[in-house]
């Protein structure tokens, strides 16, 4: 039996998969996940790192732990290096009898301690376990993971993670990083201008509305499911997302009633369904000549990757071994603990 933590450490969330195996066979898993803005408080980090693994299990003691990270590019650190050094020295500060390894943008698990020689090499590779670990599964497939913020656009051939980019930097270039998601992603990033009542209105370049206020009303989400702080600080209910909507053409509910506010929503929808559809073009054109691919879908917003991949006609497929939507919203995370136990169970 092998017992592993997987970690996503973001800038707004912090989620963690706990797994246990006996050779190839899951014995269980658990998962855990608590937002958190690390700009507003960073110092909390290692607090907020040990409530979330008390989530899973108050007595939880790990063999080890898989961390991966994106919260290095929070604008409270000057630089990346800081941010990543920072993360890294939280979880060897909170968990220092626990043997911790973290993910490079070559592949390998490399212990914390010598992880830090070479900050940078470990910088938001998230994306590449959730590749690495659909690619064990010989898959030709495109994987779009879209969260909270960002959507991954990742391209499996013959069992081999074929993206182009490996930094943000590169991977925005490349399509394979879009800057939309379906909770935190600001409207007015999505929209110019809206339809109201046969004409076009430009957006109000203001933090008044983002995209879980858009999918709360046209009820992709739940009230539950919005769990980021909204933009107003009120609770995240039908009535306030229709409030924080109408103020993002300088308008309220009195002004808009409910029925030209959901019109509105769907036209955002619709808008951002778009962003995702490009950048998937955009990947496949670098593609070599092959049959047509399915779609993996997974995230938070895995609704918008279906949306997406029905819009181009592809074929949406799904893996039976992530089993749940809560499993699918941490893909990362859960990668990152699988494929670290192959590795220790190699080593042995």
């Amino acid at each position: 039996m092998i017992s592993i933590v997987g970690w996503d450490i973001g800038g707004a969330n912090i989620k963690a998969a706990w797994l246990v195996r006996e050779g190839n066979i899951t014995q269980s898993v658990r998962l855990a996940s608590q937002s958190f803005e690390i700009w507003r408080d960073k110092d909390r980090l290692p607090d907020v790192l040990e409530a979330v693994l008390k989530d899973i299990d108050p007595e939880l003691l790990p063999e080890a732990m898989a961390v991966t990270l994106t919260a290095e590019l929070a604008d409270i650190f000057a630089t990346k290096r800081e941010g990543v050094l920072f993360v890294l020295e939280s979880v060897l500060a909170r968990f220092p009898n626990c043997p911790s390894f973290a993910l490079s943008l070559s592949g390998d698990f490399v212990p914390l301690d010598l992880a830090k020689v070479h900050p940078l090499e470990f910088a938001a590779a998230n994306w590449l376990a959730t590749a690495k670990w659909i690619a064990q599964m010989n898959l030709d497939c495109l994987v779009v993971d879209v969260g909270s913020t960002t959507t991954d656009i990742l391209p499996i051939l013959d069992g081999r993670v074929c993206t182009t980019g490996k930094t943000d930097l590169e991977r925005l270039i490349s399509g394979e990083l879009v800057y939309t998601g379906a909770l935190r992603t600001n409207l007015a990033a999505i929209v110019q201008s809206v339809p109201v009542s046969g004409h076009y209105a430009r957006v109000a370049s203001e933090y008044f509305a983002i995209s879980a206020d858009i999918n709360l009303i046209l009820g992709h989400l739940s009230p539950e499911a919005y769990d980021c702080p909204t933009p107003d600080g009120r609770s995240p209910s039908l009535i306030t997302a229709q409030q924080r909507l109408a103020r993002l053409v300088c308008a309220d509910t009195e002004q808009l009633d409910a029925q030209e506010i959901y019109k509105i929503a769907e036209y955002i929808y619709a808008k951002q369904i778009q962003q995702i559809s490009e950048a998937i073009l955009h990947v496949l054109s670098r593609l070599p000549f092959h049959d047509p691919i399915p779609i993996i879908a997974l995230g938070s917003g895995k609704f918008l990757a279906i949306e997406a991949g029905r819009h181009l006609g592809m074929e949406i497929r799904d893996l039976a071994f992530i089993g749940s939507a809560k499993e699918s919203a941490v893909a990362p995370c859960l990668a990152a603990a699988y494929l670290l136990s192959d590795q220790l169970e190699a080593e042995q």
